[in-house]
Parts: structure tokens; C-alpha cells; sequence
């Protein structure tokens, strides 16, 4: 069983949604058990940094979230859900996030002429091999909806990156933890071949 973390961010239905189409029965749930019993976990999320740490805290999901990470669980970050797995957002200074990985989220320099929030089709390169990219073709399109960015910390966990006026990390993998600044769910064909990669994962480890 997938379970789906539900802390009142958007796009949680949309996720929910994709997993039946890929044939599995996802638990959309805040409960802790649940969540530590389940083969994998994805956080997905539309909304502010600070308001949805707010909420991890509030309804004690954070260390239920690290325990994920630390026991080897198969755990996946999608858009805001990815961001929250690092550091800090210029969106919300002062705010730490979950510190699993090593970066910081940046907001798009509007001085450059770019439109924000950056919303479209955009395709990937892999810099280098990552597990939900198995079997994708590269400059596969995704879709991606955000005003704030990904610069992780440490290049050799990034397996996706795209253009938008700058080069930005789009997906990240180190160990169990996975991320994605785009959205399978609203990728069509490819997102659903990256969701079902990630089913594969936490079916085989």
C-alpha cells in the first residue's frame, strides 16, 4: 500500500487519483502508523512553504516523515512535497524545512523577463541515472507549476534538470527519498511511466 500524506495541501486528490489509474489503492492519511506500516509514501503539495511546514508540525508529521527517510522506506517529494524535503525557501525565511537533503529553494529572478509563476510543458535532461527515469526518453516534456526553484547542495542527487531563463534541478534521488519539482500526475504518459517506476520501487526496494 502507497500511503498519500494529508496535511490540507493541494493536489492530493490529483495524486490519488493517478495511483488508481496505475491499479493500486493508495491510503490517503495523516496517521502515523499507517504511514510507517506502508510500502511507500509520496507528499505531494501546492501552497507555501511556512504554511504547510506549519502543518507537518502541527499535526506531528514531521519525524513520522524522517522516520520514512531513516528506515529505508521508498519516499516521494512531488512540487511543493519535494521542497519541503530540504532546507529552507526564500519563500518563508526563518522557516527550516525537513533537512533531508542538502539545498535551499529559490525564487525565480523575475528581472530576467520570465513570467512567474513558471507554468507549462518543459522538457528534462538526466545528468545522471535516476530510478523514476527508467525507460523515459531523454527531453521527455512534464508539466511544472511553481515560482520558487530547487538548488541542491549536492549535484550527484540530482537526476532530472530543466530550463526555465536558468538551468534548475527538477528531480532529485539519494537512497530511498525521491523528489520531483514537476507533476507526474498532470504529465500524462511520462508522469504516469515515473509514478509507476516509483510503484516498481517500493514493490522490489
Amino acid at each position: 500500500m502507497i500511503a498519500v500524506i494529508d496535511y490540507d495541501a493541494g493536489n492530493i486528490r490529483s495524486v490519488e487519483k493517478a495511483l488508481h489509474y496505475l491499479g493500486e489503492e493508495p491510503e490517503v492519511t495523516r496517521d502515523k502508523k499507517a504511514i510507517l506500516k506502508s510500502d511507500g509514501v509520496i507528499l505531494p503539495g501546492v501552497g507555501a512553504f511556512g504554511d504547510a511546514m506549519e502543518k507537518l508540525h502541527s499535526y506531528g508529521l514531521t519525524d513520522t516523515i524522517r522516520r520514512c527517510a531513516s528506515e529505508g522506506i521508498p519516499f516521494l517529494g512531488i512540487c511543493l512535497g519535494m521542497q519541503l524535503l530540504f532546507e529552507g525557501s526564500e519563500e518563508s525565511p526563518g522557516v527550516e524545512g525537513l533537512c533531508l537533503l542538502e539545498g535551499e529553494i529559490l525564487r525565480f529572478p523575475e528581472e530576467r523577463g520570465l513570467k512567474v509563476p513558471h507554468i507549462g510543458w518543459n522538457s528534462l535532461r538526466y545528468p545522471r541515472s535516476g530510478r523514476l527515469f527508467q525507460g523515459i526518453s531523454q527531453n521527455a516534456y512534464v508539466y511544472f507549476v511553481h515560482s520558487y526553484y530547487l538548488k541542491s547542495a549536492n549535484k550527484n542527487v540530482v537526476t532530472a534538470e530543466t530550463e526555465y531563463g536558468i538551468c534548475f534541478h527538477a528531480s532529485v534521488e539519494r537512497g530511498n527519498v525521491f523528489g520531483c519539482q514537476f507533476h507526474p500526475e498532470k504529465s500524462s504518459e511520462t508522469g504516469l511511466k515515473i509514478l509507476k517506476n516509483f510503484i516498481d520501487i517500493t514493490k522490489t526496494g
